[in-house]
């Protein structure tokens, strides 16, 4: 009888049926390239299959998909939600989440608060928002109308994750937010990915290029103001010094035209979107970010885990991310003859880019690991992270 009693003890646990794997559904206004599309593309990729995702693209753009790995439990769905009809929205966004059904609901920056705000009232799903900064509409205050909806759509149970403390101050103080609702996740990053393990490749119009490179990773919209970091290098360059701008972006055609202008046309080299930015930045001797809006960007940490100095103004997180020798060297937000002076000094003095971009790649060892950003999201995605808001 005892053995028999095993036997069937055996047999239920062979039986037994798998834990079920959490689903997902994140709801991006795009889904192009860009900051938090390409992390949720790590993450996921890095997780396998662990999870379930489903993906909305609100804009119908899915370029960031080229990132996901192809043996993922993931699937892009389309929308009939139009902003031609705000009034039967609420009807169709509560439709399609009913529709999937997911575990938990993952919204993305102000484009998919709305995706929020209907969960909150209707569905009551569990619901996650990471927000990762502001348009060039929010660059000096908060719409008081976006902040009575960030609000209403936040306050209830759900769990808002942020990369900057920055964000999680305003959050706290501007949103009014619990504190047990706000979760600083900054961004991580692997840093022997950036070490350099076989040649260089040649970067068009670096072929034969002999002289120091200026470079910076963006989307190429207004708000990254690249024609400010074109005019502080023509202010600051001397000798065959190059500009690089790897991305791309609505505004592409505006600042080629710009460089033409300014006479830069040789001087100034668009490579366009680049798929891995570790075979970019090797070429860099100075990573530079002029934008008028920003939190905790990648390209910076990116920059930092190449051993890079960094040439920039002071926006969102940047004193709190670079070394502080590098942070105290940051032109203050705006100051276009700031960056052009250190741009100017960086050029100038090697033994300080060498310091600099050493004490950098330190920092990001340190307190950006990915390993630390791989376990939050996984509480997150799992919703373990999710019990602090209740």
């Amino acid at each position: 009888m005892e053995n028999l009693d095993v036997t069937r003890i055996r047999e239920a646990q062979e039986l037994r049926v798998p834990a079920r794997v959490p689903h997902l559904l994140h709801i991006f206004s795009t889904f192009a390239m860009g900051g938090p599309q390409v992390r949720f593309a790590w993450l996921a990729n890095r997780f396998g299959r662990k999870f379930r995702h489903s993906i909305i693209a609100l804009d119908g753009n899915d370029a960031c998909r080229g990132r996901l790995d192809g043996d993922l439990d993931l699937e892009i769905l389309p929308t009939r939600v139009s902003k031609e009809r705000p009034l039967t929205n609420w009807i169709e966004i509560a439709r399609q989440i009913a529709n999937v059904a997911p575990d938990q609901l993952i919204t993305y920056n102000w484009g998919a608060i709305e995706w929020a705000l209907v969960n909150r009232v209707i569905d009551h799903r569990a619901h996650i928002h990471c927000e990762d900064g502001f348009g060039p509409d929010e660059i000096d205050a908060q719409k008081w109308r976006r902040v009575f909806i960030r609000r209403l759509a936040l306050s209830g149970r759900s769990l808002v994750v942020v990369p900057s403390r920055t964000l999680e101050s305003i959050a706290r103080d501007v949103w009014r937010l619990r504190p047990g609702q706000i979760l600083y996740v900054p961004n991580g990053i692997d840093c022997t990915a950036f070490d350099q393990a076989a040649p260089r490749r040649a970067l068009p119009g670096l072929e034969r290029h002999d002289g120091l490179v200026v470079g910076t990773v963006a989307t190429l919209r207004a708000e990254k103001n690249i024609v400010r970091l074109m005019r502080a290098f023509q202010a600051a360059r001397s000798g065959d010094a190059r500009l690089v701008i790897a991305g791309e972006g609505p505004e592409r055609a505006r600042l080629e035209a710009a460089a033409a202008a300014a006479g830069l046309k040789d001087s100034v080299i668009f490579l366009g979107h680049v798929p891995n930015p570790a075979e970019v930045l090797e070429h860099f001797d100075i990573f530079a970010l002029s934008s008028d809006t920003e939190q905790m960007p990648l390209s910076v940490l990116e920059a930092m885990a190449a051993g890079l100095p960094v040439a920039a103004v002071n926006v969102g997180d940047l004193a709190h991310m670079l070394s502080p020798e590098n942070a105290a060297l940051l032109a203050p937000r705006g100051d276009e003859a700031g960056l052009a002076d250190l741009l100017r000094r960086l050029l100038d003095e090697e033994p300080l880019r060498t310091r600099l971009g050493r004490s950098n790649r330190m920092n990001a060892e340190q307190r950006f690991a990915e390993s630390a950003m791989l376990a939050s999201y996984e509480r997150i995605f799992s919703g373990a992270a999710a019990l602090n808001a209740a």
